[in-house]
């Protein structure tokens, strides 16, 4: 079993409690395979396994590669002798009665989880927002960002940095570094369209350097911009047409629902590149406050992540815990870079999925 106690994952599948105050898990209890509800641990098993009797041993595991066959077993699902079945689902709570008692308890939940985390062996990924800001003024650990000299990630992080009264250390992204990594995160991940190796780059080549270092846990702000309203197609919801919500509040389900395929990914791109992921933000705690969230505490106007900027302000200056930030890919330059090497290897925009075909030749 991953991310939690054998003990405390059997008392969640008695009870089918979807938060029972862990920060996710994914394995087997007693012959039960388990996946917690936002799929915050990868966990396969081979495709073609009948749907009836349990798994053996090396029918299931935490690493696709070590399967023949590997398909994603489903967050929130259980697997044993009756076959697969959804055991756990998202609640859906009343929001808080106030404006005060909201922020008060997402604050209180953030800093509890984040004040949680052990140190030993830890570095944090910062790219001067407020997620990762707020790991980096409450954790007593190196920083590390990932971008290309001239990109915003690498200039928001130092300035932040700043503000916060230390360093970061940059983990510099060249064509070269972006050509060796690709192939590398295809493989861990089983993924070679465009979006997900983009989003992947920075996060490997800064893991890199950070196992390089001596390091062997990153801590993320993951989790952060779905639970509290930091996409745009969140904030213009009901318009917006990438999510079929019709209030902001059901716009943020409906990205919360994304968070296992993303963590997925992630999980695997990091561990391939030697470290494992801490995720503080997406303590069930935290989860539990997110979606009490009201619309107006999510998004207001222009403002995103309403209650977080809000609960920040206590650990962090004014100046950053108002700071919009950028999408890794875009904020460290990865995707742009990696489009340029496509566009210079023959794969022009006018080719249908591009840069997913540079990707595939990479591999090959």
């Amino acid at each position: 079993m991953q991310g939690a106690d054998a003990a405390a994952v059997a008392d969640a599948l008695d009870s089918g409690d979807p938060l029972p105050g862990t920060g996710g898990f994914a394995g087997d209890v007693d012959g039960t395979l388990v996946r917690d509800v936002l799929g915050r641990y990868p966990l396969f098993v081979e495709r073609d396994v009948a749907e009836e009797g349990r798994l053996g041993h090396d029918q299931w595991g935490h690493d696709p590669a070590a399967l023949e066959d590997p398909r994603s077993f489903p967050a929130g699902h259980v697997r044993d002798g009756d076959g697969t079945r959804r055991r756990f689902t998202l609640p859906s709570p009343d929001p808080f009665p106030d404006r005060e008692t909201a922020v008060e308890a997402v604050q209180a939940a953030v800093e509890t989880s984040v004040d949680a985390v052990d140190t030993d062996g830890l570095a944090i990924a910062f790219s001067g927002g407020v997620d990762s800001a707020l790991l980096a003024a409450r954790l007593d650990a190196p920083l590390y960002v990932a971008g290309f000299p001239d990109s915003h990630d690498v200039e928001a992080a130092r300035s932040a940095a700043d503000l916060l009264g230390t360093d970061v250390r940059v983990a510099e992204l060249t064509h070269d570094a972006i050509e060796r990594a690709v192939p590398e995160i295809a493989r861990a991940t089983g993924r070679v369209n465009a979006m997900d190796v983009q989003i992947a780059l920075p996060l490997y080549l800064a893991a890199e350097r950070v196992a390089a270092d001596g390091f062997d846990r990153l801590a993320l702000g993951q989790g952060a911009d779905e639970l509290f309203g930091g996409y745009a197609k969140v904030a213009k919801a009901p318009e917006d047409p990438r999510v079929d919500a019709d209030t902001v509040r059901g716009a943020q389900r409906e990205v919360v629902a994304t968070l296992p395929d993303q963590l997925e990914r992630d999980v695997l791109a990091l561990r391939a590149a030697g470290v494992e992921p801490v995720t503080p933000l997406l303590h069930d705690r935290v989860v539990g406050a997110a979606l009490r969230l009201d619309g107006d505490l999510l998004v207001d106007g222009e403002t995103r992540k309403v209650a977080l900027r809000a609960a920040a302000r206590e650990s962090l200056p004014d100046e950053i815990a108002d700071r919009d930030k950028k999408a890794a890919q875009y904020g460290s330059l990865a995707a742009r870079e990696l489009d340029r090497l496509a566009r210079q290897a023959g794969y022009k925009r006018r080719m249908d999925n591009h840069v997913t075909k540079y990707i595939e030749a990479l591999i090959e």
